[in-house]
C-alpha cells in the first residue's frame, strides 16, 4: 500500500450492556406515552465501573498496535462529559495506554463537535508525529425525556499520521455560530433541547447544506460523487433530507447506528468514520458532519482495503438490560438504601497513588531478573522461595498478557454498586498469580479455567471529594459470553 498521511488507524468502543428503549418507555407511560415513538431497539449502556475515561481506554487500546505506539506524540481525548474538571483528563488516558510522557496532551470540550473538531485539526497539520484522537462521551438525559432514548454510552479512536492510510483529507469546511438547539449548564446533567422542527428548519437544513457545498468545492468533488454521507442527527430522517438539499444521492446516506447504541455525543462521528472506515474499499469519497454551534465537514477518500469485510468487533450485539431501575441506579438518579456496609470513606492519598502509579495505570508487577519469577506487586524480595534474590525486579505489564480463572467467589454480603462481588485468582501465562475482581459478567459465566482479558476500570470514587480511582479487572472474553 501506499505510504502517505492520513488516518492510520480506527477503533471503537460499545460497553456490553445495551438498556431495553421499550423497557424505559413502559416505566413512564403513565406520564409521557409519546415516548413509544422512541422505544424501537436498545441504546448502549455503561456499567456502574465505566465512564469516559475508561471507554476511553477501550477504543485507544483497539487502535493502538497498528503503528508503532512510540510514534504518538499528541492525544487528544474529547467529551463534553469529562470526569474531572480540573484535572488532565487525557494524561489518565495517556498512562493507561503506556504512552510517551514526552507526548503533548489536551482535553477537548465544549460542543458535540469537538470530537470532529480535533479530528480535522489533526488532518490538518502534520506534525511528523502520529496524532491519537478519542472522543468518549456519558451524557445522562433527564428521565423521561427523549434523549433518555436517544442517547448512547460509546468511545471511538481515530490515528491520523504517516504509514499506510485507510483515508486520506480531500477537503474541508467549519462554521461556527452560536445557535443554540441545545444547552447544558455548568454542573447539571441533562440537557435542555429547543422545538425540534425549528432545530431542524433553521439550524440543519439552513446551516448545514452551504457548509457541505464549501468543503466538496475544496476536496473538487461534484455531490453526487459521494459514496458514504455519515452525519449523527437523532431528528428523525434530518440526514436523508440535509444530503437531499447538498445534492447527496440517497443511496449514500450511511446508517446513524442510533437503533445499535444511540448517539453517543462527540463520540458519534468518529464512530461512524471508524464503522464506515473498517472495510472501505479504496476510491470510496466519504462526507463527514456534525453539527452543533455551527458545524465541521470533513471530505475524505479511501485509499486502500479496511482490515476486514466484517463487522466491527465493537458492534456486536451486547447483554439486553430490561432493569431500568439497575440504570437510574447506575448514573446516581436513583439513591438505594444499601445499608452501613456502604458507609466508607474512600479518600485516597494522592501521594501514595504517585508512587503506585506504574503499577495502577499499567497493570505492572515484576520479574525476577535472576530467576524468571513475575509477580504482583513488585517488591524487592523475589517471592520464588528457591530464589529471594533482592533488589533484581524490573517492571513486567499484566494487562496484555493471556490469562484464565483459577479460583472465584460470588460475594453477595459486601458492597458493590451492582451485587454481587464476583473476585477470584487470575492465573497468568508468565505465571503471575493476582487476586482480581470480575466485572461485566454474570456468576454462571465463570468456571476454572475460563480466558480472561483485562479491563481498566473505576475501583471506587469518593463521593465527598469528587474523586475517582482506576485500576484493571478481568473480565470473561467476548467469545466466551452469552448475548
Amino acid at each position: 500500500m501506499e505510504q502517505g498521511f492520513g488516518i492510520i488507524g480506527v477503533g471503537g468502543y460499545l460497553p456490553r450492556l445495551r438498556l431495553d428503549r421499550a423497557a424505559v418507555a413502559a416505566a413512564h407511560r403513565w406520564m409521557a406515552p409519546g415516548l413509544k415513538s422512541n422505544a424501537k431497539g436498545t441504546r448502549s449502556m455503561i456499567n456502574w465501573d465505566e465512564d469516559v475515561l475508561t471507554m476511553a481506554v477501550e477504543a485507544g487500546r483497539s487502535v493502538l498496535g497498528r503503528f508503532p505506539v512510540g510514534s504518538v506524540g499528541n492525544l487528544t481525548l474529547a467529551s463534553t462529559t469529562l470526569p474531572f474538571a480540573d484535572r488532565l483528563n487525557a494524561s489518565v488516558l495517556a498512562a493507561a495506554l503506556g504512552l510517551d510522557a514526552q507526548l503533548s496532551s489536551m482535553d477537548a470540550a465544549g460542543s458535540l463537535r469537538c470530537g470532529s473538531s480535533a479530528l480535522l485539526r489533526a488532518l490538518r497539520g502534520d506534525s511528523g508525529a502520529t496524532s491519537l484522537i478519542v472522543a468518549s462521551e456519558r451524557r445522562i438525559p433527564t428521565p423521561a425525556s427523549t434523549g433518555e432514548l436517544l442517547a448512547g454510552d460509546g468511545a471511538a479512536a481515530i490515528a491520523v499520521g504517516h504509514g499506510e492510510p485507510l483515508a486520506v483529507l480531500r477537503g474541508s469546511a467549519s462554521e461556527t455560530i452560536d445557535f443554540v438547539d441545545h444547552f447544558r449548564a455548568s454542573g447539571r446533567d441533562g440537557d435542555y433541547g429547543w422545538e425540534e422542527r425549528w432545530v431542524r428548519e433553521e439550524g440543519f437544513l439552513k446551516l448545514v447544506p452551504p457548509v457541505i457545498r464549501r468543503a466538496l468545492a475544496e476536496a473538487g468533488l461534484q455531490a453526487d460523487q459521494v459514496d458514504a454521507f455519515l452525519m449523527p442527527a437523532a431528528l428523525m430522517k434530518v440526514n436523508q433530507v440535509v444530503a437531499k438539499k447538498a445534492g447527496i444521492r440517497p443511496e449514500a446516506v450511511a446508517d446513524t447506528l442510533f437503533e445499535t447504541c444511540g448517539d453517543t455525543g462527540a463520540a458519534h462521528p468518529l464512530l461512524m468514520l471508524a464503522r464506515e472506515l473498517e472495510s472501505a474499499p479504496a476510491g470510496r469519497k466519504i462526507v463527514l458532519v456534525q453539527f452543533g454551534s455551527g458545524c465541521d465537514v470533513i471530505v475524505l477518500e479511501t485509499v486502500g482495503q479496511g482490515r476486514a469485510a466484517t463487522p466491527a468487533p465493537w458492534l456486536t450485539p451486547g447483554r439486553v438490560e430490561s432493569n431500568y431501575f439497575k440504570y437510574l441506579s447506575f448514573t446516581n438518579q436513583l439513591a438505594l438504601e444499601w445499608g452501613m456496609r456502604a458507609e466508607m470513606d474512600n479518600k485516597t492519598a494522592l501521594s501514595a497513588a504517585w508512587r503506585g502509579e506504574e503499577m495502577v495505570n499499567r497493570f505492572a508487577g515484576g520479574k525476577c531478573s535472576a530467576c524468571g519469577t513475575v509477580q504482583f506487586p513488585k517488591s524487592r524480595v523475589c517471592v520464588n522461595p528457591e530464589c529471594t534474590a533482592v533488589d533484581t525486579q524490573q517492571s513486567h505489564v499484566l494487562l496484555d498478557e493471556a490469562a484464565k480463572v483459577r479460583s472465584f467467589t460470588c460475594d453477595w454480603l459486601s458492597y458493590k454498586p451492582c451485587p454481587p462481588f464476583l473476585f477470584g485468582h487470575v492465573e497468568f501465562a508468565s505465571g503471575a498469580r493476582v487476586m482480581m475482581e470480575f466485572t461485566d459478567c454474570e456468576p454462571d459465566e465463570l468456571a476454572v479455567g475460563v480466558p480472561l482479558r483485562m479491563v481498566f476500570r473505576i475501583k471506587d470514587a469518593d463521593s465527598q471529594r469528587g474523586f475517582k480511582r482506576y485500576f484493571w479487572k478481568a473480565t470473561v472474553l467476548p467469545q466466551d459470553k452469552e448475548n
